[in-house]
């Protein structure tokens, strides 16, 4: 039940323009459905759900409704080596192929097409701290470049599910980076690489250590990388446009999600609902406790949320032009989230120090520590640029604080 808006400081007559332009995109069929949910001090002020879940099958969206929540996976698993980290089994300078071998003696792409190509030594090992902040020189399949191309001509695309984790692994690890580990910032398949490290550490495969480690701990029921049968009518479709249509995007011609995958990505693989994820954010702004239940230090958060990039430059100085989930200016890059430096470049209603991040089918969070605001949206339009309902969500939302 939503707490009372105004006993929180929050105008919930000024809230209604969440819903009204949530609903604005929807009429005008440029989103399925849409649900938000934004909360103060870890209490809701308010929810909305509006449209459908699966416009065909006529489901509309609920509160219980599952999302794949692709990129919004990255903090999870970030947050999970990060708990390594605090038990002293991994160090931010230790170099990955300690635990992956295929990384040690990286090549750096020089020239030449995807079959015929020329490298050069890494001036460095790739590191635990580059996996994190994405300064690895590793690629992605949704971008452009030399590298994703070479990715390409090995399987390697968006949505591949074919291969294990630790085949995976090994398989970027043999194809050259970028460009040389720590000298750019590149959105890239680093936390998958993570979600790797984190099974040769732990022991375990990503899946068990997220349900035992964070899942389990914190409730959150139904997030997994996978939908069993019994909840596949609460999972919406993924849609994207055509011909100003909104059509269903399968990745690989049926739905993936039914079943257990052979891939489980680190970078995107998780689906879930809007109130489980309320419960990761709600237990970060409280400092990595919930309900009595400790997952990540205080101390670890704050680092974690602090811009990693080298000089305290934002990603638009740093970066490479590159698909991403946030706006570049502004905003730096942490270990696992992005972090507003500099709110008047960023050109949005926010706080210095909030942190967030987003996901390729338009899902969205962010967690405000000055105005102690979280707030999360759920949608699933592929790929996420389609429209700038990111930065209108902070404007709507942050107007209506009047305390």
């Amino acid at each position: 039940m939503p707490a009372r808006p105004e006993d929180l400081g929050v105008s919930s007559e000024r809230l209604e323009r969440v819903a009204d332009i949530c609903h604005w995109y929807v009429d005008e069929g440029k989103f399925p459905g849409t649900s938000v949910l934004v909360a103060r001090r870890g209490e809701v002020v308010f929810r909305d759900t509006y449209g459908m879940a699966d416009i065909d099958e006529g489901r509309k969206i609920a509160d219980d409704t599952i999302f794949r929540i692709f990129s919004m996976t990255k903090p999870i698993a970030s947050v999970a080596l990060m708990q390594l980290v605090e038990q002293g089994k991994v160090l931010l300078q230790n170099p990955v192929h300690r635990f992956i071998p295929a990384f040690e003696d990286p090549k750096v792409y020089v020239s030449g097409g995807p079959k015929d190509y020329a490298t050069e030594p890494a001036e460095r090992p790739v590191t635990i701290h580059d996996i994190l902040t994405h300064m690895s020189g590793l690629s992605m399949t949704l971008q452009v470049d030399p590298v994703t191309k070479i990715y390409a001509e090995h399987g390697v695309r968006f949505g591949g599910r074919s291969l294990r984790l630790d085949e995976y692994s090994d398989l970027l690890g043999s194809l050259p980076l970028l460009f040389h580990p720590g000298t750019r910032w590149y959105y890239s398949a680093a936390t998958d690489i993570v979600g790797r490290v984190v099974e040769v550490v732990s022991g375990m495969t990503l899946d068990a250590y997220l349900e035992e480690n964070i899942f389990g701990p914190l409730g959150m029921v139904d997030t997994a990388f996978w939908v069993p049968e019994d909840k596949a009518q609460r999972f919406a479709e993924l849609y994207t446009r055509r011909d100003r249509k909104l059509v269903p995007f399968q990745l690989g011609g049926s739905n993936p999600y039914l079943k257990p995958p052979k891939m489980l990505s680190g970078a995107g693989g998780l689906v879930g609902t809007i109130d489980d994820y309320q419960r990761f954010v709600t237990c970060l702004l409280r400092g990595g406790e919930l309900d009595g239940v400790r997952v990540i230090g205080r101390k670890t958060l704050e680092y974690m949320t602090t811009n990693h990039l080298p000089g305290g430059v934002d990603l638009q100085t740093m970066g490479m032009a590159s698909a991403t989930e946030t706006a570049m200016p502004g905003v730096g890059f942490g270990l696992g989230f992005g972090v507003v430096i500099d709110p008047p470049a960023n050109r949005s209603l926010s706080s210095r120090g909030e942190y967030l991040w987003g996901g390729a089918a338009s899902t969205a969070f962010w967690i405000d520590p000055v105005e102690e605001v979280t707030v999360i949206f759920m949608t699933q339009l592929f790929p996420s640029a389609t429209y700038p309902i990111r930065p209108q969500l902070r404007w709507v939302v942050n107007q209506a604080l009047i305390d």
